[in-house]
C-alpha cells in the first residue's frame, strides 16, 4: 500500500460534493412547485423517523448564494445538485414554470462565478405527485414524460451547464419505492418494481436522445448508479448464485441495457415466474444504450450474501430500511449478512476495498468512457462541542481511506475524472429523516446556521493541494 503522503491527484481532478433537492431546497409550495412522490410519503404516518419532511429542510431555496460562497471558502471546483421536477414542471406535462428554472439560473450563475463547475441531475427521485397518480414508473408514458422535462431543462440552461446526469440511482427509485415499499411512493409490488426499472432505463435513454439534440457539442453526459458490490459468503456453489442473482438485479438490470443495448438471460430467467417482460417494446434497449461520456458511481459499502438454507428465513440486512417485502423480485432465497468490520451510524460497514473494485469493473465493462465518483461519505454521531466546532474523525478517516482507494483505481489506469463527497450540507435523509448527519457542513435545523465540521476543513485541504493528507489528531 502506497504511502498516503505519496498520493497525489491529477490537476483536473473534480473536487465536488453533492445534493439533491427534496433533500436541501425546502420551499416546497413556492413559486409554482408542487407535491412530488416524496412530499406526498414523507406526510404519510409512519412512513419517515419522527414524521419529519422536506419542508423546509435546509432552506437552501432562500439560503442559495451563501451556501455556494461557503463552497468556494472550502476550495470545491464542482457542485452535483438536482433539479426539482415539480419545481420545473408541476404536473409533468406542458410548458416550464419559468419562476423554478429561475432558481436554477441563479444557483448555476453562482456556481460559475466562484469557479465551481456545475454538474446536474435531471432525477433525484422527486416525480411530480400527478405522474405517480397515473402510473408512476411502471407506466410507459412517464418515460416519455420524463424526455420532454429533460428538453425544457436543457433549454433553459444549456448554454451554460456542460456536465449532465440523467438519473440518480434508478434502482432506489424502482426498487425501493416499489418493491420494499421504503421509498417514495411506497408500493409493495415486485412486477412493478420491473416494470419501473425498465422503464427508467427507457426514460435514461429519451432524456439522452433529448438532451443531445438541445445541448451544444460540448455537453457532457452521463448517469449516477449505485452499483452494489456483490461478494459470496462462502466460495459454494449456492453462495456464488446468490451474489450473481443480486448481481443482476443491483447492477446489470442497469448496465446490461445502458451499456449493451440488452437485459442478460440470467436475469430474464430468475423473474420469469413473476413477468415475461412483455412491457419491453422492440428497440427500447437500443434506445437505452444512447452513447454517453461519463458513467457516474455512488458508493457506500459492500454487500455479502449466501443462499439461505432451506426452512429459514432469509436474513435481511441490506442497509435498505425496515419492511417486510424485499427489494429483490424473485430472489427471496437470498441471505444479506453484515460484512465484518467498523459501521457508521447507517449501520454500513466501512470496506474502501469496495470502491476500489467497482472503479476497475467499470473501468473494464465501460473501458472508453470517463467515471466520476457523485456519492460516497458517511453519517456518524457527531455534535457541536464546547469550542462550537464539530469534530468528526470517524468521517475524516472515512473520506481518507475512500479517496485512496479511488488513488489505487487512477494507478491502477482507471479514468476517474472526479469526487463529489455526500454532502455538503446534514440534510433530509429520506426514510431516516433528520436523524442521519452526512453533511461535512452541520446545519442547526433550528436556526439554519451552518457550521463546518473539521471533515470540512479536511476536505478543503485536499482540493486546494490535490495531494491526500493524513488524519488529523482531535
Amino acid at each position: 500500500m502506497p504511502d498516503d503522503s505519496a498520493r497525489t491527484f491529477p490537476d483536473r481532478f473534480v473536487w465536488g460534493t453533492s445534493t439533491a433537492a427534496y433533500q436541501i431546497e425546502g420551499a416546497v409550495t413556492e413559486d409554482g412547485r408542487t407535491p412530488s412522490i416524496w412530499d406526498t410519503f414523507s406526510h404519510t404516518p409512519g412512513t419517515v423517523h419522527a414524521g419529519d419532511t422536506g419542508d423546509t429542510a435546509c432552506d437552501h431555496y432562500h439560503r442559495m448564494p451563501a451556501d455556494v460562497a461557503l463552497m468556494s471558502q472550502l476550495g470545491m471546483t464542482g457542485y452535483r445538485f438536482s433539479v426539482s421536477w415539480p419545481r420545473v414542471q408541476p404536473t409533468g406535462r406542458g410548458p416550464a414554470v419559468q419562476r423554478g428554472l429561475d432558481f436554477y439560473r441563479s444557483l448555476v450563475d453562482e456556481l460559475l462565478a466562484h469557479d465551481i463547475t456545475p454538474m446536474l441531475t435531471l432525477y433525484h427521485w422527486d416525480l411530480p405527485q400527478e405522474l405517480e397518480d397515473t402510473g408512476g414508473w411502471p407506466v410507459r408514458d412517464t418515460a416519455s414524460r420524463f424526455a420532454d422535462y429533460a428538453r425544457l431543462v436543457a433549454d433553459a440552461l444549456g448554454d451554460r451547464v456542460e456536465m449532465w446526469t440523467t438519473l440518480n440511482e434508478p434502482w432506489c427509485s424502482a426498487f425501493l419505492g416499489y418493491a420494499s415499499g421504503v421509498h417514495a411512493p411506497g408500493r409493495t409490488d415486485p412486477v412493478a418494481a420491473l416494470r419501473a426499472a425498465h422503464h427508467l432505463n427507457l426514460a435514461h435513454g429519451l432524456a439522452t436522445q433529448a438532451l443531445r439534440a438541445a445541448l451544444p457539442s460540448r455537453a457532457r453526459l452521463s448517469v449516477s448508479l449505485n452499483p452494489a458490490l456483490v461478494r459470496p459468503r462462502t466460495d459454494s456453489a449456492a453462495d456464488r448464485d446468490a451474489a450473481r442473482r443480486i448481481d443482476a438485479l443491483a447492477n446489470r438490470v442497469f448496465t446490461g441495457p445502458m451499456l449493451r443495448a440488452r437485459y442478460d438471460d440470467d436475469l430474464l430467467a430468475d423473474t420469469a415466474r413473476l413477468t415475461d417482460w412483455s412491457f419491453v417494446q422492440e428497440g427500447d434497449t437500443a434506445i437505452a444504450a444512447q452513447p454517453l461520456d461519463a458513467v457516474c458511481l455512488n458508493y457506500y459499502t459492500p454487500s455479502v450474501v449466501s443462499a439461505a438454507p432451506e426452512g429459514e428465513d432469509a436474513e435481511r440486512r441490506d442497509g435498505h430500511g425496515a419492511s417486510s417485502h424485499s427489494p429483490w423480485p424473485a430472489a427471496e432465497r437470498v441471505a444479506f449478512h453484515q460484512p465484518p468490520g467498523e459501521q457508521t451510524a447507517m449501520g454500513w460497514t466501512v470496506d474502501p476495498s469496495g470502491l476500489t473494485e467497482l472503479l476497475l469493473r467499470f473501468s473494464r465493462e465501460a473501458p472508453d468512457l470517463a467515471l466520476y465518483v457523485t456519492e460516497n461519505g458517511a453519517a456518524y454521531e457527531d455534535k457541536p462541542e464546547e469550542d462550537g466546532r464539530v469534530h468528526d474523525p470517524e468521517r475524516v478517516s472515512y473520506l481518507r481511506q475512500h479517496l485512496a482507494a479511488v488513488h489505487d483505481a487512477l494507478r491502477a489506469g482507471v479514468d476517474v475524472r472526479g469526487y463529489f463527497l455526500w454532502s455538503l450540507l446534514d440534510n433530509f435523509e429520506w426514510a431516516y429523516g433528520y436523524s442521519r448527519r452526512f453533511g461535512i457542513v452541520r446545519v442547526d435545523y433550528d436556526t439554519q446556521a451552518r457550521i463546518p465540521k473539521a471533515s470540512a476543513d479536511w476536505y478543503a485541504q485536499l482540493a486546494r493541494t490535490g495531494r491526500l493528507p493524513a488524519t488529523p489528531e482531535r
